[in-house]
């Protein structure tokens, strides 16, 4: 399933949601914390059930719910199950595998088959983001980069170097633990040449997907993820390369000049396998 960019959209606003529905993203997630006022909560709940129920889509569908102490297992309740079920639940601040324990404990509850996507954006959810990724009710791991440095101090920069250390966190947790990663959003919406870079960051770093706050963002980002020609067809070479080697028992091997071991095999699958999600091959 491709997850190169992910769009989130406020719950409370049914016609934003709409419109989020016909962008180019692989992923949408209608929004019930950051993006909605507290008194909006409860129509927001409304608003995104009657948008499940009512859209009919090969777009994942997830809905990004409040922490627990916040009204997130009510949020979950009312969005859970039937006609309305979505595809997915992210759940904000995850700090400890025993709050993934819940959601799925909810989830199995209503009888939903939503994935789960925990976001680690404290402190003590980045330490503990190994066991969170580990959870056997995680599918994605997402980095939330603006709450976390808030927390420590730093300062948010085009550069991203305050943000280093996490994102090398989340990728390896998710790596340990088998599971999908999704980089941070950029928060400077018309800055498109910043986001382009930021992203082209994120790929180097081996995430698989970045989140987008706003439509014109979710361009950018698919380019970003999705392998180039020459790439693509470089690693098709590796991979019928390793075929041909290993029938004829080789443990090494050539392909361009370029001697091949298994680090460059993992590479060239996983090129494959974005470029398949991107609907490339």
């Amino acid at each position: 399933m491709a997850r190169r960019s992910t769009l989130y959209t406020p719950g409370d606003e049914p016609d934003m949601m709409r419109k989020s529905l016909k962008t180019d993203a692989d992923a949408v997630v209608f929004d019930l914390e950051d993006a909605v006022a507290p008194s909006e909560k409860a129509y927001a709940r409304e608003a995104v059930a009657e948008m499940l129920s009512e859209t009919d889509t090969d777009t994942e569908l997830g809905v990004r719910v409040n922490t627990f102490d916040t009204g997130g297992a009510t949020d979950v309740q009312a969005i859970v199950g039937g006609d309305s079920d979505p595809d997915m639940i992210a759940l904000p601040m995850v700090e400890s595998v025993e709050e993934t324990v819940k959601l799925g404990a909810l989830l199995e509850a209503a009888d939903s088959d939503a994935l789960v996507t925990a976001i680690v954006e404290t402190g003590r959810g980045l330490v503990n983001a190994p066991e969170i990724a580990a959870s056997e009710y995680v599918d994605v791991l997402g980095l939330g980069a603006e709450d976390l440095a808030a927390e420590v101090g730093a300062t948010r920069t085009p550069e991203g170097e305050e943000i280093l250390y996490s994102r090398q966190q989340v990728v390896t947790a998710a790596a340990s633990g088998g599971v999908s990663c999704l980089d941070t959003v950029y928060t400077e919406i018309g800055d498109h040449e910043g986001l382009r870079s930021d992203t082209e960051r994120a790929v180097q770093f081996g995430f698989d997907g970045k989140i987008a706050i706003h439509p014109s963002q979710v361009g950018p980002i698919n380019e970003a993820f999705t392998p180039p020609a020459d790439r693509i067809e470089w690693a098709r070479k590796v991979l019928e390369a390793e075929r041909e080697a290993t029938d004829s028992g080789k443990g090494v091997f050539e392909v361009d000049g370029q001697m091949i071991d298994p680090p460059l095999i993992a590479q060239a699958q996983r090129v494959v396998d974005l470029a398949e999600a991107a609907g490339e091959l």
